[in-house]
């Protein structure tokens, strides 16, 4: 089997991965929930204005403070959805392990014993005021 074919079996493994399948779900919650649908397409409509005001050679500097405020509610609004919270989470937890695994792989490309690399280190946790795992 060529590399190229074990990367394509990788593939087929991680769509049948927990985590994968965990986040794809979600991802589908996300687009069937018309209440964060309506506040993604409102925080986009408020992007766009204070976008537009930045641009502009006379803009008014009150009115891009009030925007970004309202920007930043409205993207707490999102953040603060059930289904938005769980996806991030799942998509979070999904991606570590695919970084785990493209580290093996880089780890082994340089050197390391397969049986023995470990990749980078991945947790689902917030690392902002992490003291090392373990």
């Amino acid at each position: 089997m060529s590399i190229v074919d074990l990367a394509r079996e990788i593939g087929r493994e991680l769509q049948k991965d927990k985590d994968y399948l965990s986040f794809k779900g979600l991802e589908k919650a996300c687009d069937e929930d018309k209440e964060l649908q309506d506040i993604i397409g409102e925080f986009n409509l408020k992007r766009m204005s204070l976008n537009d005001e930045a641009s502009k050679a006379d803009r008014d500097e009150d009115k891009i403070a009030r925007l970004n405020n309202e920007l930043r509610i409205c993207y707490g609004k999102v953040m603060e959805n059930e289904n938005m919270a769980a996806y991030n989470k799942a998509k979070t937890s999904f991606e570590n392990k695919v970084q785990q695994a493209i580290g093996i792989i880089t780890q082994c490309a340089e050197g390391a014993d397969p049986d023995t690399a470990e990749g980078i280190h991945s947790c689902d946790c917030d690392c902002s005021s992490c003291g090392g795992c373990h």
